[in-house]
């Protein structure tokens, strides 16, 4: 035998001279290496024609290579560009403008006659919006001290409760610092450069880093009662949770929102110790939707729904890859459903007893004939079991996924309330992931934890119509933005 475990022409012409006996052990042993380089190979070009179209692959793993993508997205109807009613940004002229410059005619542009004592009979007027030269402002606080002319002792005038050092920095500063490379993800030594070419002040590295902790620690406060919003009020939360890369090692950043509200929480765990210790989904009144991580499932008493954005690029790999027709009709399907419920919200609280009937028979009949063509992995009897549960096909695991948890895949069918898809904690997440595209990891564990702690705050912050400069200095000022709805009904018992 070579090394690869093919036999060599001695050992066929051996085989062959010992009988059939030996012939057909040969070929059993060329079968079985057959069979395994076949699962190896199959495994292989499965891999391989998964790209971000048709799997949870992100986008920027397709390569230099990738094709055209084909969205699964269908067309609005809408014309392309800005719909009725949008705001726009067009640039008008203001009626009181800041500065007005004069340009006088002194002489005719036609027989060079002076016009100096002439009146102008009209003028034609242009403006120019330019931002005004700016520098940083230094401000003295200066305390009296007094010596009393009766008993001899002395007493000082009280700084400003936010005034604590002999030389520090303001809010304004602060927050435009954390603005910078929190939310711009501008680095520290850039941002540094920035204050510098902008203001004429370098600020140092430390002192950004500090402006992030103070920050960080101004909005926990707000950030808590965004998080009992999020446990005990809202009727529909999305989870996700991503790889960050933290001191070098691999830990998780997990999402728990809603188009109102977001929280953001690192964690070295992926599973259920996270979610324990995030403290959110274990005692969830709401619906919880989410892809399909088997720790979700862990919380048997919390209504799931499970995002079909993830199933439609399985199935459309499954099509691409298997050819298997269940695959498309299984799409298609949810589709249907998709613009059915659509189209009823808007005039009725749910869909009619017939059509639901309908679309659930039709569910049943393209899971029975996907298992028909995905039957179970024989297992040989004289193989001896291997630990853990058997080897399947992606076809066969998927289809074992939307029979078991039907009626989280369908919960969008039954209740309006539940979105088709996880789309809002993807987006959610995934400025996260561009912040660590841009830096490459945390340095500190503690930097990641603020990082969590700002962005929640102001991600919340925009979902609510804030500016986010506005909203960091408002914190800084011991005055964090929190929605009013948060404030008053986060507070009652949960």
């Amino acid at each position: 035998m070579t090394p690869q475990g093919l036999p060599t022409p001695a050992d066929v012409h051996a085989a062959y001279v010992q009988g059939e006996e030996a012939v057909l052990a040969l070929v059993g042993t060329l079968t079985a290496l057959i069979l395994n380089l076949q699962a190896r190979v199959e495994a292989l070009e499965a891999q391989l024609g998964k790209n971000s179209r048709n799997s949870r692959k992100p986008p920027n793993s397709d390569g230099l290579q990738k094709r055209c993508p084909r969205s699964l997205r269908t067309s609005s109807g809408k014309k392309s560009g800005a719909q009725p009613g949008h705001e726009g940004h067009t640039l008008h002229a203001v009626a009181q403008p800041d500065h007005v410059h004069l340009h006088p005619v002194e002489r005719c542009g036609h027989c060079g006659a002076s016009l100096q004592e002439a009146p102008p009979s009209a003028d034609e007027r242009r403006q120019v919006f330019e931002l005004p030269p700016v520098r940083i402002e230094v401000t003295e606080h200066r305390a009296e001290i007094k010596r009393c002319p009766h008993c001899g002792q002395t007493t000082k005038g009280a700084f400003p409760a936010e005034v604590t050092q002999p030389v520090q920095y303001g809010p304004a500063l602060k927050a435009q610092a954390v603005y910078f490379n929190q939310y711009q993800f501008i680095p520290l030594e850039r941002t540094s450069e920035m204050f510098g070419d902008l203001y004429g002040h370098a600020v140092g590295e430390g002192t950004l880093v500090a402006a992030t902790q103070e920050m960080a620690e101004a909005v926990r406060p707000a950030n808590a009662q965004v998080k009992t919003q999020l446990r005990t009020v809202e009727p529909v939360v999305h989870f996700d949770e991503s790889g960050l890369r933290v001191t070098g090692k691999l830990q998780w950043l997990h999402s728990a929102s809603t188009a109102r509200v977001t929280a953001y929480a690192v964690h070295g765990k992926r599973g259920s110790e996270a979610l324990d210790a995030i403290g959110i989904l274990p005692t969830l009144a709401g619906r919880a939707i989410h892809a399909h991580w088997q720790a979700y499932f862990k919380y048997p008493g919390i209504a799931h729904g499970l995002g079909n954005a993830h199933h439609l690029r399985e199935l459309q790999c499954i099509e691409e890859r298997y050819q298997q027709g269940w695959a498309s009709e299984m799409a298609q399907l949810l589709v249907e459903i998709k613009g059915a419920v659509e189209e009823a919200r808007p005039v009725q609280s749910q869909l009619p007893a017939e059509q639901l009937a309908a679309f659930t028979t039709r569910y049943d009949q393209v899971i029975a004939a996907g298992l028909q063509a995905n039957p179970p992995p024989d297992v040989a009897a004289e193989h001896p079991k291997k630990r853990g549960r058997v080897k399947q096909s992606p076809p066969k695991n998927l289809l074992d996924r939307l029979k078991t948890h039907k009626s989280e895949v369908l919960a969008f069918m039954h209740d309006f309330a539940v979105p088709f898809d996880n789309n809002q904690a993807e987006r959610d997440i995934r400025m996260v992931k561009l912040h660590q595209k841009v830096s490459g990891c945390f340095r500190s564990q503690e930097g990641a934890e603020c990082f969590c702690e700002i962005r929640s705050y102001i991600s919340t912050a925009r979902k609510n119509g804030q500016r986010v400069l506005e909203a960091l200095k408002k914190a800084l000022s011991g005055s964090p933005f929190v929605p009013s709805f948060v404030s008053v009904q986060a507070a009652s018992p949960g």
